[in-house]
């Protein structure tokens, strides 16, 4: 009897937490979709958000609350979000490329994906899914003007004549570009150009942050239009996180840090420093930096975690310069570091691992006082993995990796023209911004300034023919392997049969256990189970 209530209070307990899911999910405003729903569901409705997870993925878990507040904002503009969990539709995922959790693409239509390309964060979907749903460019009138200037963060609005199609067209195709992240409007209504204080044409970009808006009068070129947009979407003084870390390293200007782990440090070193970033516009960014929340990044520019601290970081060469430390920071200190920089009188840090004596292995060790001897040599074809060591994805690579590089190391013309190298990018500078792990890189002979990212899988014979068709020398060395003797093969099958029917004797043996011990497989099951979601866990700077 004993053994009885136990069970049934642990069936009573695991059917309550089925009720408490069922409900949950009826609640929730994302559609679950599965194999047989997942292809009507993007046919029959022209813009979808689709993410793919895993349930034990630690960047799932973390993505679901902001996935969900995004689903339950954008249902009333008819733009629905879904999920596939991919431990149940393994099928569905593998045709839709998935090779990492969470994987976020936008549907339009079956056969028309594109990756969702902004941050994890509920704000940033709601706006990034609006600008999909929109025209690249939206003609306003005077009863849509002034809501449109205020519908995100940053909007572009253009006023010209209706005859004046080249401008029209040349604004058209920055729009198409950069859609992704900013909205665009157009109107040729003087009486709006008016109102905005231009003369046509003109290019007006509303903020709701610094001075609300900066205007644009000189000539409509896409180069000089992007530009602007780029230096007037950026906050005088900004602030680096999740939502911000990657449009600061796409801007191509130095980056300025100010680590804070107080308000009273922030408030007092923004104003320390709005001077220089009037100074420095266009030419240098300023953002203060949460130290308790990413105090981890300091590291990446060579600096200690002492707080408040200051470093410049060189994006397109992911060259650092890390403020003295042991010295007072101070609006003078600060302004002094910053126009000796300017002016480059300041040596850059460089963090490297100790050069190798002696390369062993089919895979070239690469640190940051090697990188150029190597990875630059002109005359060969490259390919380099950018690791972590706690990379898990890292790890399940290297054998692979292993593998690969013999191919080319043990055959002396393929070693003469193609190099397996690989570099650990967090005890080694880079002149690459590195945003994840692996990261794989071809840099072609006679083509160094255009390596080329890998995306593909991670198998010997993919990484292989990336090589092959992507490298400056065609080296084609991956061989097939032998096919298995029909013998053999027959003798698989056999033994696959016997499997198959051990499977089943014991899943007739599973039948006849008693409910108590299955009771306790089940709880052991469980245990095991969480265990291992917690080592799939990795823990990284999320910068």
């Amino acid at each position: 009897m004993k053994g009885f209530k136990e069970l049934s209070a642990v069936a009573l307990s695991l059917l309550a937490c089925t009720v408490s899911a069922e409900d949950a999910e009826k609640a929730s405003d994302v559609h679950v979709l599965k194999k047989d729903t997942f292809e009507a569901f993007v046919k029959e409705n022209p813009l979808v958000l689709a993410e793919f997870y895993a349930p034990w993925c630690g960047h799932c878990k973390a993505l679901a609350p902001e996935y969900e507040d995004a689903a339950t904002k954008l249902k009333e503009k008819g733009i629905p979000l879904a999920k596939i969990d991919c431990t149940e539709e393994a099928e569905l995922c593998e045709k839709q490329g998935v090779q990492g959790y969470p994987t976020v693409k936008v549907f339009r239509g079956p056969e028309n994906a594109s990756p969702y390309a902004g941050q994890r964060k509920s704000d940033a979907i709601v706006s990034y899914m609006v600008k999909q749903s929109l025209p690249a460019v939206s003609i306003l009138n005077k009863d849509t003007h002034d809501d449109f200037t205020k519908a995100d963060k940053v909007v572009l609005v253009a006023y010209f004549a209706a005859d004046d199609k080249d401008t029209n067209a040349t604004y058209t195709q920055v729009a198409e570009s950069l859609r992704d992240s900013y909205l665009f409007g157009a109107t040729s209504d003087p009486a709006l150009a008016k109102v905005a204080g231009v003369e046509t044409p003109a290019l007006v970009l509303y903020k709701s942050f610094d001075e609300g808006k900066t205007t644009y009068d000189g000539k409509f070129e896409v180069e000089k239009l992007v530009e602007f947009a780029k230096i007037s979407s950026t906050p005088l003084v900004g602030e680096v996180g999740p939502e911000t870390y990657a449009g600061y390293m796409d801007a191509g200007i130095p980056l300025a840090y100010i680590f804070v782990d107080n308000d009273e440090d922030k408030e007092k070193l923004t104003q320390a420093v709005k001077p220089l970033a009037e100074k420095f516009k266009g030419k240098i960014n300023f953002a203060t930096i949460d130290a308790k929340a990413f105090g981890a990044h300091a590291q990446n520019l060579n600096l200690e975690q002492k707080w408040p601290a200051f470093a410049i970081q060189e994006t397109l060469k992911n060259q650092k310069f890390p403020f003295d430390q042991d010295k007072e920071l101070t609006a003078a200190s600060i302004a002094k570091f910053v126009e000796e920089f300017s002016e480059g009188k300041i040596a850059p840090s460089i963090k490297s691992e100790p050069i190798p004596e002696k390369q062993e292995g089919p895979v070239h060790v690469v640190v940051a006082h090697n990188y150029d001897d190597i990875v630059l040599d002109n005359d060969k074809d490259v390919l380099i993995e950018f690791y972590a060591p706690w990379c898990g994805h890292c790890k399940n690579l290297a054998p692979k990796y292993e593998e690969l590089g013999k191919l080319y190391f043990d055959n002396k013309d393929f070693a003469s023209k193609v190099v397996i190298a690989k570099v650990d990018a967090t005890a080694n500078d880079v002149p690459i911004e590195i945003q994840g792990f692996p990261t794989i890189k071809l840099f072609p002979a006679g083509s160094k300034g255009s390596p080329v990212d890998y995306a593909g899988s991670r198998t010997v014979e993919d990484l292989a023919n990336f090589v092959k068709e992507h490298g400056t020398h065609k080296v084609d060395a991956y061989v097939p392997p032998t096919p298995e003797p029909e013998e053999e093969a027959a003798g698989e099958k056999l033994g696959e049969a016997a499997a198959a029917a051990s499977k089943v004797a014991e899943k007739a043996e599973e039948k006849v256990e008693s409910a108590t011990t299955k009771a306790k497989e089940a709880t052991e099951t469980a245990k095991k189970a969480a265990s291992s979601a917690a080592a799939a866990e990795e823990k990284h700077d999320e910068l």
